[in-house]
């Protein structure tokens, strides 16, 4: 039997995080059906071998909120890391990972509400909303703070007036 990864030698998650913009610059938001606390979070998921961030960044749209109308504003530089804590590191992804590490894309939302569904074949969230930028970093779990607050002010020219 071998001994497990220690929690801090493992490695990060490669994964794209979406920032899904409305016409009036509100943000998608869902709540996980996995967490039962009110905390809220932008679409996100693995990149799968061979596959771009923004192809992944398409795709994980579709799975999750069941639509990619949508247009790519920009794409961050920097790949942003985050841990997750320990213990529920050690329930995902069969302990692998310590946390993820994201290349985020900033998308202007083209489709209707009505566009938006989240009981997909693999539902990840139980609600949705539209969120202003201000309230987005409250709403996320306290891990992924320092990464939306690191989005929020780098993509802060989209918000402008």
């Amino acid at each position: 039997m071998s001994q497990p990864i220690d929690y801090h030698s493992r490695p990060y998650r490669p994964c794209v995080g979406i920032m899904l913009i409305n016409s009036v610059n509100q943000i998608f938001v869902g709540q996980r059906f996995d967490n039962h606390g009110d905390a809220w979070q932008m679409p996100q998921g693995g990149i799968d071998a061979g596959e771009t961030p923004i192809e992944a960044g398409f795709r994980e749209m579709h799975e999750e909120i069941g639509t990619n109308k949508a247009e790519l504003l920009c794409e961050h530089p920097e790949w942003l890391s985050y841990n997750i804590p320990e213990g529920l590191a050690n329930q995902l992804w069969d302990g692998k990972y310590r946390g993820q590490t994201q290349k985020w894309l900033a998308f202007r939302y083209i489709g209707d509400d009505a566009d938006i569904n989240i009981a997909t074949e693999q539902p990840e969230f139980c609600e949705w909303r539209w969120s202003s930028v201000d309230s987005l970093h409250q709403l996320a779990v306290p891990f992924k703070r320092p990464v939306y607050s690191k989005i929020i002010a780098d993509f802060k020219d989209i918000f402008a007036d």
